[in-house]
């Protein structure tokens, strides 16, 4: 999120610290140059930030990720790595996917994360 100006909004309860010393052992302490915040629940933070349009990404989704056009400050719910995002978040939002061959382990979310933001990021003319 650094290196693309895209904000960070992380939605408690968390599956992980963001204390300094948990942030440092995990190599993100680059957290303290981006710009993000904590909300307690995903409602809030949708009714508090401004934005065009919400996707919901899911190995369940609806639409291949980089057949829609994104605009500025559209919305991108991702879930925990373990589990993904419960399905009434799924049915509630447009949901999208990456494709990937179902012989291995879903994408890890760090990378599904890169692969949304930089497709989202090209299509806004790297802006």
């Amino acid at each position: 999120m650094v290196n693309t100006g895209f904000h960070l909004h992380l939605i408690e309860p968390l599956g992980f610290s963001i204390n300094e010393k948990s942030l440092r052992r995990a190599g993100m302490d680059y957290i303290k140059k981006t710009d993000y915040n904590l909300w307690p629940d995903l409602d809030t933070c949708l009714n508090k930030i401004n934005y065009h349009s919400v996707y919901s990404i899911s190995t369940k989704g609806k639409k291949i990720y980089s057949d829609l056009n994104y605009k500025k400050d559209d919305a991108f719910i991702f879930g925990p790595e373990t589990t993904g995002l419960p399905q009434k978040i799924i049915d509630q939002y447009d949901s999208i996917t990456i494709p990937m061959k179902s012989a291995g382990r879903s994408i890890n979310l760090a990378n599904a994360v890169s692969i949304i933001v930089y497709e989202a990021w090209r299509q806004l003319n790297f802006i």
